[in-house]
């Protein structure tokens, strides 16, 4: 991550917090983390993650006979940290460069399972309708962990804003821009943060999920919104390294994939989100 401070507090936090879910269970079982007689509990950003899993809980487990705990988080760090030592079963709510990136940083030991949706990358503004309106000098909110740093720069290079230089990748910075012609000006935020920023800056890139939970509508507002096509960045089931074969875990990624569930994303999002199945 990009900030240092902001990931020790993080994880800090996300100590306290996934002490306060073990605290709520009578034991490992009741956890569902350590076997498949207990709900499964699943760590999960509250849009779309959570709902979709809520779907999932409500028309569809009871048959297949999962049991199926949601736990929601909003930030991207405690979900990760929480499967790690076993507060939790599962998570779903990051992409595959996030989970690369966070793993080796951290130290944990997290692996997808299965990849459920894509929700893309939108550039937004309260203050112009089209990016050749935005001034020059405009002031541009980012978030400020690598992925989601090099990704938004990526996008703003495909909207003709900046160029990156040759070989920029997953982890390119604002040092990696070779062209900037319009002189933007860069605020590097929390991914919770960006859509928040909006009265604030010019314009700000921000994540699916935190769109829609904002209010925004991808499809419709974004002034560039990222292309699903051969995307790395579809979002999936992950779990520690070794509970693949949980039957529970399995249960819940067939489930995830069904049609009932690519029916539910694209008739609740319309284009926002999009079932990578």
């Amino acid at each position: 991550m990009r900030n240092t401070a902001k990931i020790t507090a993080a994880v800090a936090a996300a100590g306290a917090l996934t002490l306060g879910l073990s605290a709520c269970g009578s034991g490992t079982q009741s956890n569902g983390s350590a076997g498949p007689a207990g709900p499964l509990v699943v760590a999960a950003s509250p849009t779309p993650h959570a709902e979709i899993l809520t779907f999932v809980k409500q028309h569809l487990a009871k048959k297949a006979g999962l049991d199926l705990e949601v736990k929601e988080f909003t930030d991207y760090v405690t979900p990760n940290t929480a499967t790690e030592d076993g507060s939790v079963g599962a998570n779903y709510f990051q992409n595959k460069p996030y989970l690369d990136d966070f793993n080796k940083k951290n130290g944990t030991h997290i692996v997808p399972v299965v990849t459920v949706h894509l929700e893309p990358l939108g550039l937004y503004s309260h203050k112009v309708r089209k990016t050749a309106a935005l001034k020059d000098g405009a002031t541009v909110a980012v978030p400020n962990d690598t992925v989601n740093e090099a990704r938004a720069l990526k996008l703003l290079a495909a909207g003709g804003l900046i160029t990156l230089k040759s070989g920029a990748g997953t982890e390119a910075t604002p040092q990696d821009i070779a062209a900037n012609p319009k002189h933007l000006k860069f605020k590097e935020l929390e991914a919770a943060q960006t859509p928040r920023s909006l009265d604030d800056v010019d314009a700000a890139v921000v994540n699916g999920n935190y769109a829609i939970s904002s209010g925004l509508k991808p499809a419709k507002d974004a002034l560039v919104l990222e292309s699903a096509k051969n995307s790395p960045y579809g979002n999936f089931l992950a779990v520690k390294k070794g509970a693949e074969k949980d039957p529970r875990v399995k249960k819940l990624a067939k489930l995830l994939t069904s049609p009932e569930v690519k029916k539910f994303i694209q008739d609740k999002y319309a284009g926002s989100v999009l079932p990578s199945f």
